[in-house]
């Protein structure tokens, strides 16, 4: 959701969606003035062993925002994003992010893969999709 949307976060999610107070808990701890950080949603996920989406509904019900995204797409201030294309482009990581960007869109979940099989920072293999123009969707908290 965009700024403009700021304190309706709930509204993505149908009426009577409740969250887990033990997730709600670790999410209060972890926010700070109102935001929490993409790494630090993903790090409660991997505490409580629940998906991440999860985690950001919970994020959303709270009505918090999330920031700095771990791929540079969003939460970076009035820039908002900080992924440049890149160049040059690395061959090997073209080659997987086309081969899993049927119809030019990748996953989040993707994107992180590649990351890890590469031994690449996740900001690169975002770097990639932006000098391919490959869109990426579906993040794991659900904010795109």
């Amino acid at each position: 959701m965009a700024h403009e949307d700021a304190g309706h976060y709930a509204g993505k999610h149908p009426e009577g969606t409740r969250m887990d107070p033990e997730i709600a808990d670790a999410v209060r701890a972890a926010a700070r003035d109102g935001k929490v950080g993409c790494a630090a949603a993903h790090a409660i996920a991997r505490e409580l062993n629940v998906e991440p989406e999860q985690v950001g509904v919970t994020i959303d019900l709270l009505e918090y925002r999330i920031e700095r995204c771990q791929l540079g797409l969003f939460g970076y201030g009035l820039k908002k994003g900080i992924v440049e294309p890149a160049d040059p482009v690395d061959p090997d990581l073209k080659q997987a992010v086309e081969e899993a960007a049927p119809g030019n869109r990748i996953t989040c979940a993707a994107c992180w893969e590649i990351a890890k099989r590469f031994n690449r920072p996740k900001m690169a293999v975002a770097a990639v999709c932006e000098a391919l123009s490959v869109k990426i969707k579906e993040c794991q908290l659900g904010s795109f």
